[in-house]
C-alpha cells in the first residue's frame, strides 16, 4: 500500500467509484477527500448533502452499488408519507438516510460548522479517511439553460434528468466561500493531489472556485493529477458531455485537460483516447492513457495506481 499523503478533489459518483480502488492501494488514514458541496440542497426543512454522503457511504460500505448513492437495502416509507403534505416528490431520501439528514440538520441549527458536522457523521460510520467538505459557507450550484432562467442543480439534474442546452454554471456564494478547515494544508501538504473523474463544471468546479483552493494546487502542481471522464467523447456517466458542448469547450478528454491545464501537470485519459495523448502533453501536462472503466473495485484500483505513477516522483 502507498504509504504516503494523498488528497482527493471528489464530488459525486465518479469520485466515489474511484475511492473504492484507492482505499485497495492506499492507507485510508492517508487520504483526504475533499467534498463539493455546491450540490447541497435543503429538502422538508433537511440540509442534504448528496456527494458527502455518498463519499461517506462508499467509504463505510453501506451505500447503493446498484445506483451509486443512496443507502443499500433502503426503503422509502417516510417519503411516501411525507408526499401526503408536500405532495409528489422529486428526489428520493430514504428511511435510512433520514437519519443523516436530520443530525447534520440539527447540528448545524445549533451552530456546529458542516466540517464539524462532516467529520462526527463519518466518525459514527468509523470512517479512517478524512472528509473534508469544500467549505462551511454556502455555495449554490445553479444551471442555465439555453432559454430559460438559471435552475437549481438538484432541480435540472434530477428533477429536470439533466434535460436541456447548457450554456453556463453559476456558483451563487463562491465569491464568499472560505477554504474549510484542513483543505488548504491537506492540499499543501500531500505527496499527491488527485482530481477525480467528476464532472469538471459542477462537481470538481466549485471546489477550485473557492477562494485560494486553484492557487494551491499550483503551487503544487506538479503533484496534481486529473482523470478524464470523458471517454470517446462522451460522459461515463452524467451530463459532462452536454455541458462541454453547450458552453462551447471541446468535447473530448483534451478538452477536460484545457480546463486542468493551469493546475494539473499530469492527465490520465482513457485507452480510447490514446490518440490524444501528445495534443494533452502540447499543453504543458504530463498524459498518460489507460483503462479508465471502473466497472470494479479492481480496475478502479488499477486507475487509482496509475494516477498515482503519474506523479510519481511526489506519490
Amino acid at each position: 500500500m502507498a504509504k504516503r499523503s494523498i488528497a482527493l478533489l471528489a464530488g459525486g459518483v465518479g469520485a466515489a467509484k474511484f475511492l473504492r480502488g484507492l482505499v485497495r492501494i492506499a492507507e485510508p488514514h492517508r487520504i483526504t477527500i475533499i467534498v463539493n458541496t455546491g450540490d447541497d440542497e435543503q429538502f422538508y426543512g433537511l440540509h442534504v448533502a448528496p456527494d458527502l454522503d455518498t463519499i461517506t457511504y462508499t467509504l463505510a460500505g453501506v451505500v447503493n452499488r446498484k445506483n451509486g448513492w443512496g443507502r443499500a437495502g433502503e426503503s422509502f416509507r417516510a417519503l411516501g408519507e411525507l408526499e401526503r403534505f408536500y405532495g409528489p416528490a422529486w428526489f428520493n431520501l430514504g428511511d435510512r438516510d433520514l437519519a443523516t439528514h436530520l443530525y447534520r440538520s440539527e447540528r448545524l441549527h445549533e451552530g456546529a460548522a458542516l466540517s464539524e458536522v462532516t467529520a462526527e457523521i463519518a466518525a459514527r460510520f468509523r470512517i479512517k479517511a478524512r472528509i473534508l467538505p469544500m467549505s462551511n459557507e454556502r455555495v449554490h450550484t445553479h444551471v442555465k439553460l439555453k432559454g430559460r432562467p438559471a435552475l437549481p442543480f438538484q432541480e435540472y439534474f434530477v428533477r429536470r434528468r439533466a434535460r436541456g442546452s447548457v450554456e453556463a454554471i453559476e456558483l451563487r456564494g463562491i465569491e464568499q466561500a472560505r477554504p474549510a478547515p484542513g483543505v488548504l494544508e491537506a492540499l499543501a501538504g500531500a505527496d499527491a493531489v488527485i482530481i477525480a473523474p467528476s464532472n469538471p463544471f459542477v462537481s470538481i468546479g466549485p471546489i477550485l472556485g473557492v477562494r485560494g483552493v486553484r492557487e494551491a494546487l499550483r503551487a503544487v502542481r506538479d503533484r496534481v493529477v486529473a482523470i478524464s471522464p470523458i471517454v470517446g467523447g462522451r460522459s461515463v456517466k452524467g451530463p459532462a458531455d452536454r455541458m462541454l458542448r453547450g458552453m462551447g469547450h471541446e468535447v473530448s478528454a483534451r478538452g477536460v485537460a484545457n480546463f486542468y491545464r493551469d493546475c494539473a501537470g499530469a492527465f490520465v485519459l482513457d485507452e480510447a483516447d490514446r490518440r490524444q495523448l501528445e495534443a494533452v502533453r502540447r499543453l504543458g501536462i504530463n498524459a498518460v492513457a489507460t483503462d479508465t472503466i471502473m466497472s470494479s473495485p479492481a480496475r478502479a484500483a488499477a486507475l487509482a495506481a496509475a494516477a498515482l505513477a503519474a506523479v510519481g516522483n511526489h506519490a
